[in-house]
């Protein structure tokens, strides 16, 4: 398997920590781990060598900031998309700085981000974002998600269209929406939930895909569950 450049962003913790540590563990990779809580990536990815961790808020000056440190890192083969933000409230208790915010970390976040990662992907890479059942059209729809779900909805949405904008181009971006993982995130969703499936092994998944998805398939909305939740 040849060397890749690996960017993986809400890489602290749940599914992007198991991330960062099972691709790590080829050294022919360099894994570019991004997350708010740069101590504890050091932390937790410290005997790493081909680990670098950078801090980096979905919530502020997106572009500007991936474009920074991107550009000291050089060419990019893969982008995972996997940071997210939880609200889970009553329709009638969710706050205008609840939506923003949620919108903001789950798609518009991504979108600037992406932007910053494309002129580094200029002969090829795989983009892969990481929505949740509960956007999947269709799919089950769980009371206090309403924030979450729309926002990953709109995260579908951006996959297909990338996809047909650059579709001239060697660039693929796919979209995974995963059912039930044990991460933190779904204890706050589903508190005393015990998922069937472990952030570990939902992580192999993930990292196979990155890494041969994209010579099959671009553009699509892929459900990746065995229960929801």
């Amino acid at each position: 398997m040849s060397k890749k450049t690996i960017v993986i962003v809400g890489a602290s913790r749940g599914i992007g920590k198991a991330l960062v540590e099972l691709l790590a563990k080829n050294p022919a990779h360099r894994i570019v781990a991004l997350s708010r809580d740069v101590e504890k990536m050091e932390d937790l990815f410290g005997d790493f060598e081909n680990v670098l961790a950078f801090p980096f808020d979905l919530l502020h000056n997106v572009r500007d900031e991936a474009r920074t440190i991107f550009e000291g890192i050089g060419k990019i083969d893969i982008l995972i998309n996997n940071a997210g933000k939880l609200v889970n409230k009553p329709f009638s208790e969710i706050t205008h700085i609840d939506l923003m915010e949620c919108y903001q970390v789950n798609v518009i976040g991504v979108m600037e981000t992406v932007q910053a990662a494309i002129p580094l992907m200029g002969d090829g890479g795989h983009i892969v974002n990481i929505s949740s059942m509960g956007g999947f059209q269709g799919s089950v729809k769980f009371a206090g998600l309403s924030a979450y779900s729309t926002s990953k909805a709109a995260l579908c949405s951006f996959t297909e269209m990338f996809a047909e904008e650059y579709k001239e181009s060697n660039i693929r971006m796919n979209c995974l929406c995963l059912g039930a993982a044990q991460t933190e995130m779904l204890a706050e969703a589903f508190p005393g939930y015990e998922a069937p499936v472990s952030a570990e092994k939902m992580a192999e998944f993930i990292a196979n895909f990155a890494l041969t998805g994209d010579q099959w398939i671009n553009g699509k909305i892929l459900p990746v569950s065995l229960s929801t939740p």
